[in-house]
């Protein structure tokens, strides 16, 4: 009896570690290496999430980027040209260590525009 009671104990204490999920965490820093903080995340949080945002053209594009533990995961990959926000998720202790950086300023989107610009004002302006 004694024994089962042993066995059902362990099973117990290693089921409440395993659920134990730990991600980095940051809110709004220029660079990833200021997000290194570590954080246990509440049990109904499953995901760690990093959210990587840039905005700016040339040498003033400028960048933040969000880690935080999530009950869900919100993966999302939007690119306006000038403004780039993505957001990715993993779902094992630590696994967010470094930046979503996938996204980039599509510079291609920019000269289209600007072509389109240039190709109205010369059709009004006739």
């Amino acid at each position: 009896m004694k024994a089962l009671l042993v066995a059902l104990l362990a099973a117990v204490l290693c089921a409440q570690q395993a659920s134990s999920l730990f991600c980095y965490t940051c809110e709004n820093e220029h660079s990833n290496w200021n997000c290194m903080r570590t954080y246990k995340c509440e049990d109904h949080e499953k995901y760690c999430t990093t959210t990587y945002s840039t905005a700016g053209f040339g040498k003033d594009v400028g960048q933040r980027i969000t880690k935080k533990c999530s009950v869900d995961c919100p993966e999302t990959n939007v690119n306006f040209g000038m403004a780039a926000y993505s957001t990715k998720c993993c779902s094992t202790s630590l696994c967010n260590f470094s930046g979503a950086n996938s996204i980039r300023i599509n510079y291609a989107m920019i000269l289209l525009g600007i072509a389109g610009s240039l190709i109205y004002m010369l059709r009004v302006g006739l």
